[in-house]
């Protein structure tokens, strides 16, 4: 067997961690700049953007150290069954590339994740290996995130946490019964105990010791877990409400949702086509109502029939056209969480307005300049100087928001 080269690896490699989503640009048009002209992409694979709490932006070296795997999970493209073209990092080679692409300035962190080779211990134990090397032996301070294993011995995972900045455990599915029929390898039961470990220990270790009064670091900026999109029956209800029980339960820090990609020399169908980008997209947009503008996921995936989202409208402005006696509001009277639910008010825009009407009543042109964005506003509130009569009743109003034609291709 011919050995591949470190480039070819990467190539392979990095093209591989595409399917973890935490860190990828989703939901958006395919652009780059392969022909030369303008700058940046949306679809190279390697290096992916990752955003801290106080919203910097974080480049992260974006890689699996081997897409070989025992598993024979039906929605992956590494499972075992699956004909692909196989690489292998060693620890080394991990840490070399980690530490060679910071030197140059193109990453400021480290998102590593893998397929199971040998067994969860075997796998967990390599990659420990390469954050205690990167954090002990090279002093590197940037960011790590480590997808975990659910069956690793728990004392892996808790070293894995003293040397990460985030842990993940993939839900995988939106439903436990998808996960026994198209992961039969995969325990739910023993994903959302790993998880709950997690949550124990992150807590445990945000407590202060009794002799320094320190609070001792462990994966500090918590942990995630990633949800496949499309690969079984779940409705856009089942996923949100889901969501918010993975939220509430174990204290994630993030959900991510994972558009399901068709796997051409698979030989079990699954139910589904891959659902559009657009899907997850829109689901991005309803998980940030529920957890930033008090949305319960319920009423927003209820807003469309079929408890799917609306693809053609975002999920607020949904729910407003769904709602629409709950409309118009007056921005001068109206509480806080009303004002969160009108379409085109974000939480900056109602922090600002809130303020501003300590000091006068606001008229149309202070809402622009509060930054609210009155194309979607302006049939839902009311303010000095301007009403929307009865627009907001309009059985056309909704037309009004629905996409342009478009011209199909010819070819």
């Amino acid at each position: 067997m011919v050995q591949k080269t470190i480039k070819e690896k990467l190539a392979i490699l990095s093209d591989a961690a595409k399917y973890d989503a935490s860190c990828a640009s989703s939901g958006t048009e395919k652009r780059n700049s392969a022909d030369g002209k303008g700058l940046g992409s949306t679809e190279g694979m390697g290096i992916c953007h990752a955003y801290a709490p106080d919203g910097r932006c974080i480049s992260l070296l974006k890689i699996l150290m081997t897409n070989f795997c025992i598993y024979d999970c039906v929605y992956c493209v590494n499972r075992v069954s699956s004909n692909v073209e196989r690489a292998r990092f060693s620890v080394e080679e991990v840490v070399w590339l980690t530490i060679e692409f910071y030197r140059r300035n193109f990453i400021e962190g480290l998102f590593l994740s893998s397929g199971i080779i040998k067994s969860p211990d075997d796998t967990m134990g390599s990659m420990v290996r390469i954050a205690r090397e990167l954090r002990t032996t090279h002093d590197f301070r940037g960011y790590i995130h480590l997808k975990t294993i659910p069956d690793a011995s728990p004392g892996l995972v808790e070293e894995a946490g003293l040397y990460a900045d985030r842990l993940s455990v993939n839900i995988e599915l939106p439903k436990d019964a998808s996960v026994t029929r198209y992961a039969p390898q995969k325990s739910p039961l023993t994903i959302r105990r790993s998880m709950a470990d997690l949550k124990l220990k992150i807590e445990e270790h945000g407590e202060p010791t009794q002799v320094t009064k320190k609070v001792r670091k462990f994966a500090p900026a918590g942990q995630s877990t990633q949800m496949i999109i499309g690969a079984d029956d779940s409705s856009d209800t089942d996923v949100l409400i889901r969501s918010a029980a993975l939220y509430s339960g174990y204290g994630l820090k993030r959900v991510y949702y994972s558009a399901f990609s068709p796997i051409p020399d698979s030989s079990s169908a699954l139910p589904l086509i891959r659902p559009p980008l657009l899907r997850e997209h829109r689901l991005y947009q309803a998980d940030w109502l529920t957890r930033f503008y008090g949305f319960s996921a319920a009423e927003i995936a209820n807003a469309h029939p079929g408890g799917m989202l609306d693809l053609d409208i975002d999920p607020k402005l949904a729910w407003a056209l769904a709602n629409r006696q709950h409309f118009p509001l007056d921005v001068n009277k109206a509480s806080r969480e009303y004002l969160l639910r009108v379409p085109g008010f974000g939480t900056k825009s109602v922090a600002r307005i809130l303020t501003s009407r300590r000091q006068r009543s606001l008229r149309y042109e202070d809402l622009l300049r509060l930054g609210a964005v009155m194309s979607k506003a302006k049939p839902f509130v009311s303010c000095l100087g301007w009403s929307p009569v009865k627009l907001a009743d309009s059985a056309s109003l909704a037309a009004r928001f629905q996409p342009g034609p478009k011209q199909l291709s010819l070819f």
